[in-house]
């Protein structure tokens, strides 16, 4: 789950990382009366879950004369389709140099992998693309409490010690919050110290329970949904719901999907043992996606019964025509209950694929 920016912030001055002063508000009004906070200059930052925000119109230099004026622009602007409910209103700092610093993890390594530019700011992926050797990095086991000198070293090249300093409360921080990435972009250098002028923090779904985190804003209701079932679902944006038993054989039923020129809608994998009551609920999920003209319910029985499935497939009542392939254990008491209900049911994925796709024209 991705941190809003006063979010990631508040972890990172947890672990001894400066940040600015600020103050976080809802309406534009707020501003004025905690103005005295953050000083004569100060930058108000639209807090939405998109990179590119100053590029797009989400970050707005103001002072105590323009802020609520300022405010209330940011506060009625969409930033790459996101509405703006919250603004953190920062102070400017007097920046002497800027830096990126990210860590993240190297699946390849099974590592952290520490990225570090004596260039920060929007351009750094230009700056990565076009001058690679311009990003020093180097990786290191999660089991490491910090990095050690000869790290820092390769990494610091001529930037100031104190640097190093934040490299390692970030690493720290990365590994004590189960992150995925962690971000600081620009980490600058003041007359007054190192400072976090930016933040992203990634935390891994699968630990938001150790990290005290109840809800994970990332997913849709209908993802929140599969995820209270116990699918394995992630949303796409074309018209053919799909419905298989395992990853291999929903991926394998996507895949013919894009060949046969079709647009897969979704991914949802009921997994094993499927009953009739867990396929309906399927079924309704991926009913209620708009975009779906037809569905196709991809499964091989094992442990899982293709009666059960039929059932659950009857039992869902959508509007949508359903295409089935079922194989497997009770195939043709499935095939007859599908029959009787005036379901189509083909012997072989291609064929149930290729009817799915010209349905949908």
């Amino acid at each position: 789950m991705k941190l809003l920016e006063y979010e990631a912030k508040q972890v990172f001055s947890e672990y001894g990382i400066s940040v600015p002063k600020s103050v976080l508000i809802k309406s534009p009004e707020e501003l004025q009366a905690r103005i005295n906070a953050i000083g004569d200059s100060f930058v108000l930052k639209a807090q939405v879950d998109v990179g590119g925000r100053g590029k797009a119109g989400g970050i707005l230099m103001a002072d105590p004369a323009t802020g609520t004026a300022v405010a209330r622009e940011l506060f009625a602007k969409e930033i790459k389709g996101l509405p703006v409910k919250e603004v953190l209103a920062e102070e400017r700092l007097d920046i002497s140099q800027e830096y990126y610093l990210s860590i993240a993890i190297d699946r390849s390594s099974k590592q952290a992998l520490i990225l570090f530019a004596d260039a920060g700011g929007v351009d750094i992926e230009t700056l990565a693309r076009e001058k690679p050797e311009a990003v020093r990095r180097v990786s290191i086991p999660v089991i490491m409490h910090e990095l050690p000198p000869f790290m820092l070293r390769e990494l610091l090249g001529r930037a100031p010690k104190e640097v190093g300093a934040v490299i390692n409360r970030l690493y720290r921080a990365f590994c004590e919050k189960d992150a995925l990435l962690a971000e600081i972009n620009p980490l600058v250098t003041t007359p007054s110290g190192v400072y976090a002028a930016d933040a992203k923090l990634i935390i891994d779904d699968n630990a938001l329970g150790r990290q005290g985190i109840t809800l994970n804003r990332d997913l849709t209701e209908r993802e929140r949904q599969a995820e209270q079932h116990g699918f394995s679902y992630v949303e796409l944006s074309g018209d053919i719901g799909v419905i298989g038993n395992g990853a291999g054989l929903t991926m394998a039923t996507l895949d013919l999907i894009e060949y046969y020129d079709g647009r897969a809608a979704n991914f949802l994998d009921v997994g094993g043992g499927a009953e009739q009551e867990r396929v309906m609920h399927a079924v309704r999920l991926v009913a209620g996606v708009p975009s779906v003209k037809v569905i196709i319910v991809n499964l091989l029985g094992g442990i899982t019964r293709c009666d059960e499935v039929a059932k659950g497939i009857i039992s869902a009542q959508i509007d949508q025509k359903v295409i089935v392939r079922l194989a497997g254990t009770n195939e043709e008491e499935g095939r007859h209950l599908l029959g009787q209900a005036g379901y189509r049911m083909l012997d072989t994925m291609e064929q149930a694929v290729k009817a799915a796709v010209e349905a949908t024209r």
